[in-house]
């Protein structure tokens, strides 16, 4: 397979947006993700606890979980950072709807800011990213901050 066309942080304008795949919620997917992470809460797997306990009614996938589908890394625009990507450095969410088993979800992003660092040749990207649910509705927002390599000058 061949490598995609490389970016750097000086290609990543503000205003620059990309979008991830869609991921359908299945209660495996939930038990797949209470097991790894050890978050048994019923909230998240037990129909009746739900119905009882919670303004819902059903079971809510763990916001973790969700934060997860929205990394970078998932998406195709990963290929394309393959030789810049430093690190994941900071991360901020806000969560405005639950999601469900059967809901199908899909990240979008969009480049916030771009600031090259004292060294000149990485920069803090900082990337919008929206969660949303097959109604279009959003369900968290927040952003990616990463260090990213700038193209050599020479």
């Amino acid at each position: 397979m061949a490598q995609q066309t490389q970016l750097y942080a000086d290609d990543l304008p503000v205003g620059f947006c990309f979008h991830g795949e869609e991921k359908l919620l299945t209660q495996e997917r939930f038990m797949q993700f209470a097991a790894m992470t050890g978050d048994a809460h019923p909230i998240h797997y037990d129909p009746s606890y739900a119905a009882a306990h919670t303004q819902f009614g059903k079971p809510i996938a763990h916001g973790l979980l969700l934060t997860s589908l929205t990394a970078l890394g998932s998406t195709k625009m990963s290929e394309q950072l393959i030789d810049a990507m430093i690190a994941m450095i900071e991360q901020r969410w806000r969560f405005l709807k639950p999601a469900f088993v059967g809901d199908t979800v899909r990240a979008e992003y969009e480049v916030a800011s771009n600031a090259p660092t004292s060294s000149g040749r990485t920069a803090r990207v900082e990337i919008g990213v929206r969660l949303l649910n097959q109604s279009g509705e959003t369900l968290l927002e927040g952003a990616h901050v990463y260090l990213i390599r700038r193209r050599a000058k020479g």
